[in-house]
């Protein structure tokens, strides 16, 4: 199976499955964000702003403006911009919510909330094919030790096993589905201090009651 074929059956599933129960399936998903984000008390977090297929994370947005330093999405040509959360919004070309541009923008955030189409066995990333988160995280500024903690969420769990992705698309630390969450890495939050910059690891099932090795 190709990633072309994956993506088409993640996008049927998520079709088949949208309307039923997503209020529940949402809350679970943004139950287990809260405690990474407990976890990992970061400064600032790059949200989205969800579409009608996507885990709905309104209520964080709003529930975390004021505590944490929020950053959104603005699309700028093939990728974007990270912005500041503001309102009021608008609608862009896509029909996607986002504020009205701004020329005060930031290339470092501590942690980074992504919305899914599918997942492969190396917890990297099947969107809709733009390629836009990508390219944008290609582009942040590098800072050694302190890579941003990425967290796919998704409302109807789409994964392989398989690899089916390329090398330049994102890699997740964390995918979080209503059945479960799976993580990357040699540690159970695969962010111990010493082994950030080891990436390599495939997904595998997070159990949080595990404490991380020394």
């Amino acid at each position: 199976m190709d990633k072309k074929i994956f993506r088409q059956k993640c996008l049927k599933r998520l079709r088949l499955e949208s309307g039923k129960y997503n209020r529940a399936k949402d809350h679970r998903v943004l139950l287990q964000i809260d405690r990474i984000v407990s976890l990992h008390r970061p400064a600032s977090i790059l949200f989205y702003l969800p579409m009608p297929m996507e885990v709905d994370i309104s209520e964080l947005l709003r529930r975390y403006r004021g505590k944490y330093k929020i950053f959104v999405p603005f699309i700028v040509k093939e990728s974007f911009k990270m912005v500041l959360y503001r309102l009021p919004l608008v609608r862009n070309r896509y029909n996607i919510s986002e504020p009205r541009t701004s020329h005060l923008k930031s290339d470092n955030v501590d942690l980074i909330i992504v919305p899914v189409v599918g997942v492969d066995g190396a917890c990297k990333r099947v969107g809709f094919g733009k390629g836009m988160y990508d390219r944008y995280f290609q582009s942040l500024k590098k800072r050694p030790g302190r890579e941003p903690i990425v967290l796919f969420v998704q409302r109807v769990k789409c994964y392989t096993k398989s690899i089916v992705t390329d090398s330049f698309d994102m890699t997740a630390d964390y995918y979080i589905t209503p059945e479960e969450t799976l993580y990357r890495g040699r540690n159970h939050d695969n962010r111990n201090r010493h082994t950030r910059g080891r990436r390599s690891g495939r997904c595998r099932r997070y159990s949080p009651a595990r404490k991380p090795r020394a």
